[in-house]
């Protein structure tokens, strides 16, 4: 894992192109692209954490992302993971969360990391309760309905 940057925005576009990967995430244009590549750069520097490019140690080759993203308006930190389609049931976004939660309670001292997540995303839901998050409250995020999911850094420690 490293952090995106903005010379990743080609291939952030790619990877929100296919319709069943941006169907809880959106799409983006490429200046889109650029300006959420920023935005993350900030979060990096103001926060000391942000997103991540996913890449394949054999290969290099990039293949989803995850990290941790601060919402201002909920006071909340979120993990979030998305993955290019064929790499979907392979254990990648599993693998990237735990490390992201790792690094979350343990480097960076969070004390709640949530996961806020649309209805209708049944794969990341079942991801976040396997990885021990419990329902929090149901919200609206980027326009949509959500449920909130939280896990606390003692729940993780237990695990």
């Amino acid at each position: 894992m490293r952090p995106l940057t903005e010379a990743d925005a080609d291939w952030w576009v790619r990877l929100h192109a296919d319709d069943e990967v941006n169907q809880f995430v959106g799409a983006y244009t490429h200046e889109q692209a650029v300006v959420r590549l920023r935005a993350i750069h900030q979060q990096w520097v103001q926060r000391g954490h942000g997103l991540c490019a996913v890449e394949l140690t054999s290969t290099g080759e990039a293949i989803g992302r995850s990290g941790l993203n601060w919402w201002e308006q909920f006071g909340e930190t979120e993990i979030g993971w998305t993955f290019a389609r064929e790499h979907w049931g392979n254990g990648y976004a599993k693998e990237a969360a735990r490390a992201v939660l790792a690094w979350g309670f343990g480097t960076l001292g969070l004390k709640q990391i949530t996961a806020m997540i649309h209805h209708g995303n049944t794969a990341s839901a079942a991801l976040a309760r396997g990885l021990g998050f419990t329902p929090l409250r149901e919200d609206t995020v980027l326009d949509r309905p959500c449920t909130v999911y939280a896990l606390s850094q003692d729940d993780f420690a237990a695990q």
